[in-house]
C-alpha cells in the first residue's frame, strides 16, 4: 500500500512497484486514509511519505507507528525528500525491524528500490546510503566509534544500511568469516554483550547513527 499526497509521484511509484513484481492493493493521500485501508486488509508492506497533510512535518512516522500498532506484521518503508537524521533515529529506536528510510531519489533505481522494499517486508531494516554517508562525515568531540578501526567502521556503516554479513562481505570484497570477525570485534569494542532481550546488531547500528 502507498501513502503520498503527491498524486503524480504516488501513481508513478505504483507503476514502478508493479513493474518490479509487487501488487499495489491500495493508495492513500494521507495517513488517516492509509490506516483505513490497512484496517480493512493489511498489506505486506506500506510505503509512506514522511511529510504528509495536514502539517507536512512528521505525519509519515506517526502514521507508521499507528500502522505498526494496528498490524504489527506490516513492513514500513518511509520515503523523504530530505535527509533527516532525527527521524531515522526514531525509526531505529522505536520500531523493532521491518522498517526503512530512503530518499525519494532512490526510487529511480528500480531494482535496488524493489529489493529494499522486499527486505523491509521481510523484517529487515534499510537506511539510505546518503544518510549513512552524512553520519560518517559528521564529527563530535567525543566519538564513541573512535575505538574502531577504519575497516570496522566500514563494516558498521554497511550494517547500518541493513546489509547482512554476506552482503557486507561481497561489498567490501572480503570473506564472510572475515566480516564475522569484524562484527564480533565491533560488539566487543562497543561493549555490547549478548543479552536475551537486546539485539547486538541493532544496538551497534544505533551507536553508529547516534555518533
Amino acid at each position: 500500500m502507498l501513502a503520498d499526497d503527491a498524486v503524480l509521484f504516488r501513481e508513478g511509484l505504483a507503476r514502478i512497484l508493479a513493474d518490479t513484481g509487487f501488487t499495489v492493493t491500495g493508495q492513500a493521500g494521507d495517513g488517516r486514509a492509509l490506516l483505513e485501508l490497512v484496517r480493512a486488509e493489511p498489506p505486506d508492506v506500506a510505503v509512506i511519505d514522511l511529510r504528509m497533510p495536514p502539517g507536512h512535518a512528521a505525519e509519515g512516522i506517526e502514521t507508521a507507528a499507528a500502522v505498526r500498532q494496528l498490524a504489527p506484521g506490516v513492513g514500513l518503508m518511509l520515503l523523504s525528500q530530505y535527509v533527516e537524521v532525527h527521524h531515522a533515529l526514531r525509526l531505529m529506536t522505536d520500531f523493532e525491524g521491518g522498517v526503512g528510510y530512503l530518499l525519494k531519489d532512490r526510487v529511480s533505481d528500480l531494482d535496488s528500490f524493489g529489493a529494499d522494499v522486499r527486505r523491509v517486508a521481510g523484517g529487515a531494516t534499510v537506511i539510505d546510503p546518503e544518510l549513512v554517508a552524512r553520519l560518517v562525515a559528521r564529527r563530535r568531540e567525543r566519538d564513541p566509534l573512535e575505538v574502531l578501526t577504519e575497516r570496522e567502521r566500514a563494516v558498521l556503516a554497511l550494517m547500518a544500511q541493513g546489509l547482512s554479513n554476506a552482503a557486507v562481505a561481497a561489498d567490501l570484497h572480503l570473506a564472510v568469516k572475515t566480516v564475522e570477525a569484524h562484527v564480533t570485534s565491533i560488539f566487543t569494542k562497543l561493549k555490547l554483550a549478548p543479552h536475551d532481550r537486546e539485539h547486538r546488531r541493532v544496538l551497534a547500528v544505533l551507536t553508529f547513527l547516534r555518533a
